[in-house]
């Protein structure tokens, strides 16, 4: 295969069935495998072999499907001496499905164009205080000290404070 995806690259795939409550338009597609009219399009990935995501064989439109693929076996596609290849982040970075034109074409789906926009935790939890999910400022650290909680340990005090203004600009 050339162009193996590096461990780093692969680690950032969410894992098998974290996504399930995304909407199959907004997956986060991280991979691209391509081979003579063949596509594979990564969206989760158990850590080890097997990846889920969207494929199209021999440009095979109305019979691509989401579903899962062996890394092992895609190493292991050869024809006539021409192996896989994996498109490098540089030219194919994460991006949403809807944003794909074959994945649009094989689902039927109008191309969208709007940009993915990754927001970290810590964002998130400003946006939350600025529209007013936390009353007090006990509110929002009894979310950062619950360890049910998705923003368990983000320390509370500088998200506060930058969200209601205090903070350096």
């Amino acid at each position: 295969m050339w162009n193996i995806p590096t461990k780093e690259r692969l680690s950032r795939i969410p894992k098998l069935y974290e996504t399930e409550h995304v909407p199959l338009k907004d997956k986060v597609i991280y991979l691209h495998f391509f081979i003579a009219g063949c596509d594979w399009y990564i969206a989760e990935f158990d850590g080890h072999d097997l990846f889920w995501g969207y494929a199209i064989l021999n440009n095979d439109f109305q019979c691509a499907e989401w579903g899962y693929v062996s890394f092992r076996e895609l190493r292991e596609i050869s024809i006539h001496g021409i192996e896989v290849d994996c498109e490098p982040e540089e030219y194919f970075p994460a991006r949403r499905a809807v944003e794909i034109d074959k994945i649009c074409k094989g689902n039927g789906w109008q191309k969208e164009t709007k940009p993915l926009v990754v927001v970290s935790k810590i964002e998130e939890l400003k946006d939350k205080v600025k529209a007013g999910h936390f009353q007090h400022f006990q509110d929002l650290f009894a979310e950062v000290t619950s360890p049910y909680s998705e923003f368990f340990g983000i320390d509370p005090y500088p998200i506060w404070e930058e969200a209601n203004g205090h903070g350096k600009n």
